[in-house]
């Protein structure tokens, strides 16, 4: 018995050994895949992050523009090249861009914890600024081109990146970059139309802040927040001591030359944030919004130095209310778009960020011994002169549009615009006395004017995210000027020194796009 189980036992290690031999050469198991799984909390597109908790999405878009009759990316033809309506300006400007979204969420204890970012990668061309007119020396690019300046973003053509979203909201507050509470969710685009709508307020591309809000229930909501006005929201301090922008410490713009409104004087810098409220009502039937802002005006000096003393600080204010009607009876889908503004002494809230804070246009002209017609206004926060205090300007405005479906595939939209800018009576005499000394004008003077814009837009869609859009556009400037001026313009017009008509003036541009979301 012994001899047999000392038999069954070596045969049993021998064959362990065996096996343990066999075992190791064979490849060694993997370890199980670990998948990406979707993120049902937070809606289509999200994924928890392998190893945590956390869900993410990836979005944007790849877009193409081309902008017909207009040297910027879509807005209407003004100051050099494009007012100058000669062969300096571009008949046409073209622009490809891709936008990339990133939306973290996590759930905790406080609730969910969001980050947001929207970074945008552009390539737009560019206009030859004085071209046959540079100095001698000057230096070409040949990545971009020669000479290129770009109307809309005051840059080199070519390639430029941007950030319009960075922020994180938690326990109800947002800090960081994103569109403003006081905006209407249409920003300035209540159906399509160009960049360069008045008649409310457009952070379309973010501005920096913290903010906080409220939800009540039933698509109720209040916010307030602290926003910084340094870039989006402050247009002009004008410093009219100084006629023609001929002050010896800022460096004036083409409107200054044209106008007579001194010069800017927001060098100051900024002591206080832009302080902004909003009550919202967002339900089936559409929305409604109440926003209101006060922006401080804060001058620099009298004169060159701080010897010269300065203005006090005025605060301005603005409000808004917004209205968008859903499910109207032209069918599924379309909607009516409306806002309307006032403001004091914040005139960004009106003529919006994305607008020009100095117009000059040039056109035609049938009056004798001139050699052509000039459009031309500017806007301003407030204005002063040596020792007054400030004086805030006022505008107000509308915007409004309507979105139709034909079909799943095509849609349409109508839409239009309206500003005024009301300069009180210290700007009037100040400027109007400018304007005569400095420019010779003859005929009535007066600051103010109004903006008109109207266009009409078709998109289709032949596949979901996919967007062919067609939009053309009419602007108009109705300024408050006649007569005449004589005048030198800047040698980036290549206009002539002669006397030219003041006149209203008006620019058709169109735009046609192909964007791909995902």
């Amino acid at each position: 018995m012994k001899l047999v189980k000392s038999l069954l036992l070596g045969s049993a290690a021998g064959l362990i050994a065996v096996g343990g031999a066999q075992a190791a050469d064979l490849p060694v198991k993997a370890k199980a895949v670990e998948y990406v799984k979707i993120c049902s909390l937070y809606g289509a597109g999200f994924y928890y992050m392998p190893g945590t908790d956390t869900c993410i999405k990836f979005g944007g878009y790849v877009r193409a523009d081309l902008m017909v009759n207009s040297g910027n990316d879509y807005g209407f033809n003004t100051g050099a090249p494009d007012g100058a309506q000669n062969r300096l300006r571009n008949n046409f400007t073209s622009r490809a861009r891709m936008d990339l979204t990133v939306d973290t969420r996590t759930a905790t204890e406080y609730g969910v914890v969001r980050t947001y970012a929207d970074m945008v990668f552009t390539w737009t061309g560019g206009s030859y600024v004085g071209a046959g007119n540079v100095a001698p020396g000057t230096s070409f690019n040949t990545s971009g081109g020669a000479t290129l300046y770009n109307s809309t973003t005051g840059t080199i053509g070519g390639a430029s990146l941007g950030l319009y979203h960075a922020f994180i909201q938690f326990a109800g507050f947002t800090f960081g970059r994103t569109v403003s509470i006081f905006d209407a969710p249409w920003q300035s685009y209540p159906a399509g139309g160009p960049d360069t709508m008045p008649g409310g307020s457009n952070h379309v591309t973010g501005v920096n802040q913290v903010a906080y809000t409220a939800d009540f229930g039933q698509g109720i909501t209040g916010s307030v927040a602290l926003q910084d006005p340094t870039v989006y929201d402050t247009t002009n301090i004008w410093n009219l001591s100084f006629p023609g922008g001929t002050s010896p410490s800022v460096t004036a713009g083409v409107v200054n030359f044209f106008g007579g409104y001194g010069a800017p004087s927001i060098g100051a810098g900024m002591v206080a944030p832009d302080i902004v409220g909003a009550v919202r009502v967002d339900q089936a039937w559409g929305l409604f919004q109440f926003s209101a802002v006060a922006h401080d005006n804060h001058a620099s000096y009298y004169g060159s130095t701080e010897v010269s003393g300065h203005p006090s600080d005025k605060w301005g204010w603005a409000v808004q209310a917004s209205l968008s009607i859903k499910n109207i009876p032209t069918g599924p889908g379309d909607s009516i778009n409306l806002q309307a503004v006032y403001t004091d002494g914040a005139s960004r809230y009106n003529f919006q960020s994305l607008f020009p804070t100095g117009i000059a246009m040039f056109g035609g002209t049938s009056t004798p011994g001139a050699y052509q017609s000039l459009g031309f206004a500017a806007i301003g926060d407030a204005v002063f002169v040596n020792g007054s205090s400030l004086e805030t300007v006022k505008t107000w405005g509308f915007r409004g549009g309507y979105t139709h479906n034909w079909s799943p595939n095509w849609a349409s939209g109508i839409y239009g615009a309206y500003g005024v800018v009301d300069y009180g009576s210290l700007a009037t005499t100040a400027i109007c006395a400018n304007a005569v000394a400095s420019l010779g004008l003859t005929g009535n003077c007066n600051p103010d004017f109004n903006f008109a814009v109207v266009g009409a837009n078709v998109v289709w869609t032949p596949l979901k995210n996919l967007a062919f859009t067609a939009d053309v556009n009419w602007t108009h400037l109705d300024q408050k000027y006649s007569g005449t001026v004589f005048v030198t313009p800047p040698a980036t017009f290549a206009k002539p020194q002669a006397t030219y008509e003041l006149r209203d003036q008006n620019s058709v541009t169109m735009l046609l796009r192909a964007q791909r979301n995902f």
